[in-house]
Formats: structure tokens, sequence, C-alpha cells
């Protein structure tokens, strides 16, 4: 049976529901291609917080309303056209602002402990593209693209879009893609590994949902773990990650979650777990 929760964000801007284990958040500015915007990027940041520590939750889905899944910034807002408290700061406080905004948004989501998915019905954009990337899994629909954009408005990027791109593409491709913001339609996101996998349009809500389901039913602990030793294949030597994972592993083998596995396989039916 299924179940769903309305969760509040505080803004029409943005949607989140959970349903099965799944949170469900939705960019909600389809007039404008879900581009971020001071209402709501705030409530993106608070809900990334919200649901990774929710335990209700076993997965973060991320998407857009409409037809795109975020165009980026507001360029309208850009320059001398920024609310004056903005242009009214020092560039250190520029600075300092733009690196919390950062941390709080790309930053908050590759932290989450839990498996998260981009399901992208169009354009990921500038910005909009790293919170995609700063995701686990990308589906993207076919007639999605995207476009790191920055070239565009003559700006060298944001919200981790380097570093992010580097680790998924190699260091050729992302800085072809940087340098040249062309954009890049689905099938060959596939091809180059900057999207998991394409689905038709009409199928990727319920496709996304459906993948996003069965890691929620999954061992909690285990896909936690998984996450730390993937994270650290990019931050650690072999031997250093090769030892934390035999520590990891060691501490699973105490856990319902694992008997429970075992038990299961034994007994040739699926198993339950309950995240102990």
């Amino acid at each position: 049976m299924t179940t769903e929760t309305k969760i509040d964000t505080g803004t029409d801007e943005l949607l989140c529901v959970i349903r099965d284990r799944v949170a469900i958040i939705t960019l909600n500015r389809p007039e404008a291609r879900n581009a971020m915007s001071d209402t709501l990027t705030p409530a993106l940041r608070a809900m990334i917080k919200t649901c990774g520590e929710n335990p209700d939750v076993g997965v973060l889905l991320l998407t857009g309303a409409g037809t795109a899944f975020c165009a980026g910034g507001n360029v309208k807002g850009m320059g001398a056209h920024r609310d004056k408290k903005k242009l009214e700061m020092s560039y250190e406080e520029k600075v300092a602002d733009l690196q919390e905004r950062q941390r709080l948004l790309t930053g908050a989501l590759a932290s989450v402990r839990k498996p998260t998915i981009a399901a992208l019905p169009g354009p990921a954009v500038g910005a909009g593209l790293a919170i995609a990337l700063a995701c686990d899994i990308r589906i993207a629909a076919q007639s999605a693209f995207v476009s790191t954009g920055y070239l565009r408005v003559a700006l060298s990027g944001d919200y981790g879009i380097a570093w992010l791109l580097t680790r998924l593409v190699g260091t050729s491709r992302a800085r072809e893609l940087m340098f040249t913001a062309e954009k890049v339609d689905a099938a060959r996101c596939e091809a180059i590994g900057l999207v998991n996998r394409v689905v038709p349009d009409d199928k990727l809500q319920a496709e996304a949902f459906a993948f996003a389901k069965s890691m929620a039913e999954g061992p909690t602990l285990a896909l936690r773990y998984m996450k730390d030793n993937l994270d650290e294949a990019l931050q650690f030597d072999f031997a250093t990650a090769r030892d934390h994972e035999a520590e990891r592993l060691v501490r699973l083998t105490t856990t319902a979650d694992h008997r429970e596995a075992v038990q299961a396989f034994i007994d040739k039916r699926k198993p339950v777990f309950s995240g102990n």
C-alpha cells in the first residue's frame, strides 16, 4: 500500500511529498524553467537538510515541474540588476555569502548519507546542472539536455560545478563543456557519463520513482556506508580506502538488516529491512 505525506516547504515554488520512503522534491517554477530564486533556493536548502535527516526518508528524488529541471540562476537579477543589499556588500562579504549558499545547497546535497537521484525532464543549466551533478544518480528524459551555461554570461562557474564535472567525465571533457557551454543532448550525456540512463519523456517520473523506491526499500546503513566508501575512493589512497571498507563491512555484519538479508536469501524471499 502506497503512503504519501505532503511536506510544507513554505512556498509554492518548491513542492515536497514523501511517498514510500522516497522524498520527491520538485522545483516548481515552470514558467521560468525552474530557475533559482530568492524564494525557491532557500526552500530547497531547507528541504535537503530536512529530508536528509528524516529517518522516514530513504532516498531523495529531485526533479522539476513542467519541461525543465533547472535553468540555473536568475540571469535578469545579475550584475547591476541585483537587489540593493547585494550591491552594497563588500567583495569579501559577497564571497562569504556565496560560499555559504553553496555549502548549504550542493555541499549539503553531496553530504546526504542516503541515495540522491535527479530526474531531468528537460534542461539542467549552470547551477541547475551543478545540483543534478551533486546527486548520486541522474535519470534524463530523451528530450532533456544540459549546458554549463556560464560562458554565455561571462562567469566562471559556482556551486562546485568544475569539481563535479571533472570527477564525472574527466578533465578533458569537463574543460570542453565549461569552455563551450554547448548544449549536450540526453543521448550524449549518457554516452560520456553525465547521466546514468535515458528514458522516454512520458515515463521519466514513473521510472525515476520506481528506481528510487527500490533503493528506499534497501538496507539503510549499508547504503550509507557504500556512499562513504565511494566518496573516500576520490579522497584517499587505495590502502586507506580499503582498510576503511573493511571496518564498515565488519560493523554491518552485526546488524539486524544483515541477518535479515541472509535469512531471506536462505528462504528464497524478498528481505524486509528495518534500518537496524
